[in-house]
C-alpha cells in the first residue's frame, strides 16, 4: 500500500543528455549520420515511469509484486482480462482438499547466464521467501519440494484459493547465482537483463538473449528516476519517450506526445475507526472513536460525498468513482455501487439516528457528542490533501465537521486507530480484501487499523479462501461485500468511504504504441511495462 520503500530522486533535466547514452545529438553530425542514429534509436527507449526500487530487484523481498518483475519470470501470470495463464508453468493441479498444488514447469527455460531453470530454483525461491519473512506471506506453506526434472509440489497447512496469486507475482531466482548482492545485480529468465544501475539516477537494461517468450521489439530500455515535475519537463524537452505524470499536469500539451489514460484500482478512501474509544494498542496508542463508531455517521459521509465531482475537480476527470477496494476486478460485487451526492439523504440518516443540530451551528449533535472528527492524510501528498479537503467540504452541508490534518507516516501510525485516515490500496490479489477487512487483521500494520469486525463477513471470506479455485471463490468474495443482509461495503457496515480510483497517466511519444494496458493496481513497480513485448514504433 505504501510507497515509503521507494524514493524519488530529481535529476536536473539539463543533465539527462549527459546521463543517458545516445540521448544527445551533436549539431556537427551529417544528415547521413543523423539518419543512422535515428534508425539505431528506434530499438531503444528512455522511460521516466516510476520511482527507484530502493531495495533492488530481488523478488524474494517483494520486487515485482505489483507488476512484472522484468528480469525474472513467474510460474503463472494474468492476461489483459486478468485471467490466469501459464508462464513458466505448463499446467498445475490442486488436490481435492486444496492443500497440495502440483506445478509442471517448462524444460526449455534458461536464466540470462545460460544456466537452465529447474524445479530446484523454484523450491529455492519460495524457501528463501519463507526464510526472509518478507512482505510476501508464506506462513500457510508447509513445504515446497521438487519431483523429477519438471515438477514442483507445494503443500499448505490450510486450503487457500489466493495461494495462486503468489504463483503469479513471485519471480523465480537462480539457486546457483543468488547471494547478498543479488538485488543489485539480478540474474533471471525474464525478457530483460540488467546492464547498469546508477543509484539515484537511472537503470539501463537490455534484452535477455535466453528469453523463451515473445521477444520485445526494444533491445534497450533506460529508466530515469525523476519526480513528476522533472518527468514532465523531460518530456517537454524530448528527452524521454514515456513519462508518468499526475493529473494536475494533464491540461498542458506537449508537441509530439499524447496522454495514455490507463484505468486502475489505485484507489483512495477514508478508513473509519470502527469501534468506540477506550482501547489501546500494545504500544499504548489509542483505539476507537465515539463519533465514527456510529454507523449513521459513516453512512451519512458515504452518501453525502459526490465522487464524480471529486474525479472532475481533483483529478481533472482522470479517474473513476470508487465504491470498494476492488472495483471492476473479477471478485468485485457491482451491487455495492451506491447513489451518492445526496445531502438530504445524509441529513435524514443522521436525524433518524438522533444526530440533530440543536445549536444551529451547522454541526449535528447526539447527547454530548458533536458530529465532528479528524481525518489524517500523509503530508506532502497533494492529491490526498485535495481529496480530503473537498470531501470535508461536501459533508459539512450534511452537518458533519471533518477536520483535515496532514501528518508524517510515523505520526499517522500512532493516530490511525482513533482518527480517520485517507489511505490507498489496490491489488490484483483478492487477498487484499481479506487483509483490509478480516477480524484477524485488526490493528495489523495498515490493513485494518479501524478494528472492523463482522463474523458473517469473516465466514464468507474464509469460504473464499478455502475454495478450490479462484473462480469458485468469486461468489464468496462478492457475498462478503454484500449478501443481501450484511457486508463490508457501503450497503452494509461501511467501515470505509471509498472515494476515487486514480487513472495512471503517461505522456507517450506520438510514434510509440504501448499496446493494450490492463487495469493497473496501486502505484508500485513499473506497471506500464507489464506488456513490454507489445510495444513498438508505429509506421
Amino acid at each position: 500500500m505504501l510507497n515509503r520503500s521507494m524514493k524519488l530522486v530529481i535529476v536536473p533535466v539539463i543533465l539527462l543528455c549527459i546521463l543517458l547514452a545516445g540521448c544527445s545529438k551533436s549539431a556537427s553530425l551529417t544528415v547521413e549520420d543523423e539518419d543512422k542514429n535515428v534508425q539505431s534509436d528506434r530499438a531503444e527507449l528512455i522511460l521516466a515511469i516510476g520511482s527507484e526500487p530502493e531495495d533492488g530487484f530481488d523478488p524474494t523481498t517483494g520486487w515485482g509484486r505489483y507488476g512484472s518483475p522484468l528480469f525474472q519470470s513467474t510460474l503463472l501470470k494474468r492476461n489483459h482480462d486478468l485471467k490466469i495463464v501459464n508462464d513458466l508453468a505448463q499446467r498445475y493441479e490442486v488436490s481435492d482438499d486444496a492443500k497440495v498444488w502440483t506445478v509442471k514447469i517448462r524444460k526449455d527455460v534458461k536464466f540470462s547466464d545460460g544456466q537452465p531453470l529447474t524445479p530446484a530454483d523454484v523450491v529455492f525461491t519460495f524457501e528463501k521467501i519463507a526464510q526472509n519473512a518478507s512482505t510476501i506471506d508464506l506462513t500457510n506453506m508447509v513445504s515446497v519440494q521438487s519431483q523429477g526434472d519438471d515438477t514442483v509440489i507445494f503443500t499448505l497447512k490450510e486450503s487457500q484459493s489466493t495461494f495462486i496469486s503468489l504463483l503469479i507475482s513471485t519471480g523465480i531466482v537462480p539457486k546457483h547465482a543468488y547471494g547478498d548482492g543479488y538485488a543489485g545485480n539480478p540474474i533471471g529468465s525474464g525478457p530483460y537483463q540488467l546492464v547498469q544501475w546508477d543509484k539515484g539516477q537511472q537503470v539501463i537494461v537490455k534484452l535477455n538473449p535466453e528469453y523463451y517468450g515473445k521477444v520485445p521489439f526494444f533491445k534497450k530500455l533506460t529508466f530515469v528516476f525523476l519526480n513528476e515535475d522533472a518527468s514532465f519537463a523531460s518530456a517537454k524537452t524530448g528527452n524521454v519517450d514515456v513519462a508518468y505524470i499526475v493529473s494536475s499536469l494533464s491540461n498542458q500539451t506537449i508537441e509530439g506526445m499524447h496522454i495514455e489514460d490507463v484505468k486502475t484500482v489505485d484507489n483512495r478512501g477514508i478508513m473509519f475507526p470502527y469501534v468506540p474509544s477506550g482501547g489501546t494498542t500494545k504500544d499504548g496508542y489509542p483505539i476507537g472513536n465515539d463519533v465514527t463508531s456510529d454507523i449513521a455517521i459513516r453512512r451519512a459521509v458515504n452518501v453525502a460525498i459526490d465522487r464524480q465531482k471529486l474525479v472532475d475537480g481533483v483529478l481533472n476527470g482522470y479517474g473513476t468513482p470508487a465504491y470498494s477496494a476492488n472495483d471492476n476486478l473479477p471478485w468485485w460485487n457491482p451491487e455495492t455501487v451506491i447513489q451518492d451526492g445526496k445531502i438530504d439523504e445524509a441529513k435524514q440518516l443522521l436525524t433518524d439516528a438522533g444526530w440533530v443540530d440543536r445549536n444551529n451551528d451547522g454541526i449535528a449533535e447526539k447527547g454530548n457528542l458533536q458530529a465532528e472528527f479528524t481525518m489524517l492524510y500523509p503530508s506532502g501528498d497533494m492529491t490526498r490533501q485535495s481529496l480530503a479537503l473537498a470531501t470535508a467540504d461536501m459533508v459539512k452541508s450534511a452537518g458533519i465537521q471533518i477536520n483535515v490534518e496532514g501528518k508524517s507516516w510515523e505520526e499517522i501510525e500512532k493516530m490511525m486507530h482513533s482518527d480517520a485516515v485517507l489511505l490507498g490500496f489496490g491489488s490484483h490479489d483478492p487477498l487484499e480484501m481479506y487483509n483490509i477487512y478480516s477480524t484477524d487483521y485488526q490493528g495489523v500494520e495498515y490493513y485494518n487499523p479501524g478494528y472492523y469486525s463482522n463474523s458473517v463477513v469473516d465466514e464468507w471470506m474464509q469460504k473464499a479462501m478455502e475454495a478450490l479455485t479462484e473462480v469458485e471463490a468469486l461468489e464468496y468474495w462478492k457475498n462478503a461485500q454484500w449478501d443481501g443482509q450484511t457486508g463490508l461495503s457501503g450497503l452494509g457496515d461501511t467501515p470505509w468511504a471509498w472515494l476515487v480510483n486514480i487513472d495512471h497517466l503517461y505522456l507517450v511519444n506520438d510514434k510509440l504504441d504501448i499496446g493494450k494496458q490492463r487495469i493497473q493496481p496501486h502505484t508500485h513497480g513499473w506497471l506500464v511495462t507489464d506488456n513490454i513485448e507489445e510495444w513498438r514504433w508505429e509506421e
